[in-house]
This record gives C-alpha cells, sequence and structure tokens, in this order.
C-alpha cells in the first residue's frame, strides 16, 4: 500500500466514527464525467487485479463480453501466479488474440494493483477480500470501470471506506458490477421477481443454507517454508484469517446471505443473533468452520442462515422462503407451491451462464452509457454477513446501526512491505470476545 493510501485509511477510520446506518455516506465529493472509453467502438483495455481461479475466470468472462476488448495488464501478490495466470488466458479458446500483457506489464507485490489500474480503463479486482476496499477506492478515483468481486470488505471499516468509493463512482458515472454472480442468473432472476411481486403473499420466514466442505484448509505448521514472514504466509492461505478473507461465512456463504437481502428488496434488518463456532482443528487461522445466523426485520420478518465447511458432513446450497399465500423455494430448480404442496409455478425457461451474463450486461452497459452499478446492494449484502458473523464471534445481539458503525479494524497496516509486522489473532470466543 502506498502512503498515501495509508494515510486515505487513517483519514477515513478517523473520519468515519460515526456512519450514516443505510447505503451512503456523502463526503462531498466533486462530479467527474465519464471516461473517454464509455461507449462505441474504442478498444476498452482490461486490467487484472488478483491472478487465482476465480480472477481468470473473470478476465476470460470480461473478453468473451466484448470482442473490442483486450487484457493489458495483470497484477498479483505473487509472480508465479500472475504468470501461471497469463499462460491460461492465452491458451483459452476464442479470447487468446485479446490476451496482449507484454512481460512489462505482469506486475507482482502488495503494491502492484496501481500498476494495472494505470493501464486500463476497465479494473477486475479479484484478490482476498481485505484488500479489496482500497483497491477499489484506487480504481475508482482513478475513473475506471469496476468488476468488484464478493465479498466487498472484511471489517465494518472497510465497508464504510468502500460505501464511500460507491457513491464517488455514481458521481464520475462509472459502471460498478458485482461479484454476486447469482443476481444474473436467469431461473433466480424469474424467482424473486414472482416473490417481489406478491405471488406467496408478504414474506414472513427465509431460512438460506451454505453447507459444503472447507475451501481452503490451513496447512499444519511444519509445513511453512523457512524465512517466509508471518504476512506472506498469511496472504498465501489467505482463507484462513478473519482480515484476509472475511471467514466463510463472509467470503463464500456471503452468496445466501445475498439471497437473503434480494428476498427482502434489500432493506437493511434491525439485528440479528448467531451461533457458531470451530468444530474441526484449525492448524492455524482464527475462523469458524460453522455458524448459525437468526435476523430480523422491523416488521418481524425473519431470516435464518446455516453456514458450515467442514469434511464429511451433509453439503446443501438452497433456500426456502416463507410467505403469507404460499411458500418459494430454490435448490436445483425454482418453484413455488401453495400450504398444500400444490406446484403453483415453477421455471422453465432459458437456463444461463450467470458468470458470462453479468460480464455481457456489465460491458453492454459501459458501450451504452447506461452503467450498471451495484454498489449499494453490494455493500448491504457485504455488511449484512459481516453482521452476522460478529454475532456469532462476540455472542451478542448486533443491531445494523452496530454493524455499520463498529470501530473493529481487521485489516493491518501495510508499513513495510512483506515484512510488515501482523498479529495471529486466536479464534474468537464468544461471551469473551468483545464488541468494538
Amino acid at each position: 500500500m502506498s502512503q498515501d493510501n495509508k494515510a486515505s485509511r487513517r483519514r477515513f477510520l478517523k473520519n468515519s466514527s460515526v456512519a450514516v446506518a443505510g447505503t451512503a455516506v456523502t463526503t462531498g465529493l466533486t462530479t467527474i464525467t465519464t471516461p473517454v472509453h464509455a461507449a462505441g467502438s474504442d478498444v476498452l483495455r482490461i486490467g487484472l487485479v488478483g491472478c487465482g481461479g476465480r480472477g481468470t475466470g473473470a478476465a476470460n468472462q470480461a473478453l468473451r463480453a466484448d470482442p473490442n476488448t483486450k487484457l493489458v495488464a495483470m497484477a498479483d501478490a505473487f509472480q508465479d501466479q500472475a504468470e501461471r495466470s497469463l499462460k491460461q488466458l492465452k491458451a483459452a479458446e476464442k479470447i487468446s488474440q485479446q490476451v496482449q500483457v507484454d512481460s512489462d506489464h505482469v506486475f507482482s507485490g502488495l503494491d502492484a494493483y496501481k500498476h494495472v489500474i494505470d493501464s486500463c480503463d476497465v479494473v477486475l479486482l479479484c484478490t482476498p477480500p481485505g484488500f479489496r476496499p482500497l483497491h477499489l477506492r484506487a480504481a475508482v478515483e482513478a475513473g475506471k470501470h469496476v468488476f468488484t468481486e464478493k465479498p466487498m470488505a472484511s471489517d465494518s471499516a472497510g465497508v464504510r471506506l468502500a460505501i464511500e468509493s460507491v457513491e464517488l463512482s455514481k458521481k464520475k458515472n462509472l459502471a460498478v458490477l458485482a461479484g454476486f454472480c447469482w443476481r444474473y442468473d436467469n431461473q433466480k432472476r424469474a424467482l424473486f421477481k414472482k416473490i417481489h411481486e406478491g405471488e406467496i403473499g408478504d414474506v414472513r420466514a427465509v431460512y438460506g443454507t451454505y453447507l459444503v466442505g472447507p475451501v481452503k484448509p490451513m496447512p499444519q505448521a511444519d509445513t511453512r517454508p523457512s524465512g517466509i514472514t508471518d504476512l506472506e504466509w498469511m496472504v498465501r492461505n489467505w482463507y484462513n484469517f478473519a482480515w484476509l478473507s472475511g471467514d466463510g461465512l463472509v467470503e463464500q456463504a456471503c452468496h445466501t446471505v445475498d439471497w437473503l437481502a434480494w428476498t427482502f428488496n434489500d432493506a437493511s434488518p434491525v439485528s440479528c443473533t448467531a451461533v457458531g463456532g470451530r468444530q474441526v482443528p484449525a492448524h492455524g487461522g482464527d475462523i469458524y468452520d460453522h455458524v448459525e445466523i437468526n435476523y430480523v426485520w422491523d416488521n418481524g420478518a425473519r431470516a435464518f442462515l446455516a453456514q458450515r465447511q467442514i469434511p464429511g458432513c451433509y453439503n446443501q446450497n438452497s433456500l426456502y422462503v416463507m410467505g403469507t399465500k404460499g411458500n418459494a423455494t430454490l435448490t436445483r430448480g425454482s418453484r413455488i407451491t401453495d400450504f398444500a404442496g400444490n406446484l403453483v409455478w415453477k421455471y422453465r425457461g432459458l437456463e444461463n451462464n450467470m458468470y458470462q451474463t453479468e460480464h455481457d450486461e456489465f460491458f453492454a452497459s459501459i458501450r451504452s452509457g447506461d452503467h450498471i452499478n451495484d454498489g449499494e446492494r453490494m455493500m448491504k449484502s457485504t455488511l449484512l454477513a459481516i453482521m452476522g458473523r460478529t454475532a456469532g464471534y462476540t455472542g451478542q445481539e448486533i443491531t445494523w446501526d452496530m454493524a455499520m458503525n463498529s470501530k473493529e479494524t481487521l485489516v493491518p497496516e501495510i508499513t513495510d512491505g512483506w515484512n510488515t509486522p501482523v498479529s495471529m489473532r486466536e479464534i474468537p470466543r464468544p461471551g469473551l470476545t468483545k464488541f468494538i
């Protein structure tokens, strides 16, 4: 992180002790015109920040979305990862000719994102979420259209900084696409449209699941290479540290959290409680492997979410919505039934690749000038997940306002590159871990 970015974060944390409990923090930022590469036939230069599997996939989909694009720059914390990603993209069918990244534009290191942002018109932000708020801010300040993977922050301070960036993106008339990809799935869109049109009446209760195995288990401590710093060890195993990933709920089950938010038309809940813990020894890291959350809205409606990442267990990723007139179910298919179980509606339309559709619509919006901006809802869903995690880790009831204004800052300031000292946090203990 540059000195300017570190100073910016310090200023932000100082000035954000009281934040608006909603979706906007106004900063008096000036309106700036749309970038030159906004519409027409101009070539759009794409830059990728974060070259893991999802980042490589996003670059592939971005290039397929618009034939008059080219990938010109890539960055990752680690050089070998950036080079592997570039090799994969050059070998991909249909887009290989659009991959025009020369050796001088393959960047690595903790500040490599700055070089990519300087080189492109559209930036894809796909690093571990802890870095996302600063990367998003830098991209928006530079006037770039942005695809940002989910979640958009790993702590409340990062949420508030990202909200400021969203407001700035609107003033600059920039396109912002969120990696909450289910919002671009035909089947899911059709089901939620039915719910919002009142097909099941008023929503009274929702139950969502994200029950899977571990994504990137923490390796044994004796596998740690000699000489590697604590920071590099954390980043290489980023999924296992809350400041980098957010944890399993915030980083992965946030998709189900986003379904809950979508069900309620993105209205903020009042509060939540949660239970959770660590069932399987972690060998390091500080995240839970299971959490169950109870959210409540101001009309008394409730939403429940079960998240688990433990091997050898039953897996499920579903949503069940109970209304005053019937029920909606989202599993492998989407359907609505009455209280007797009779089928009222079932999705029978075309299936689509939601990852590709979101980029197709994103680039079409850039070309037309009618820009997609998912900023407000993506930040609500991110905070909704952080709110649930906080309730589980502390054992306390957490209100929306408490989550928005929390002074907890998990992400450290990177002051000395890989040699920056970072603390290894213990796994939280409900009743003892304090809410800040």
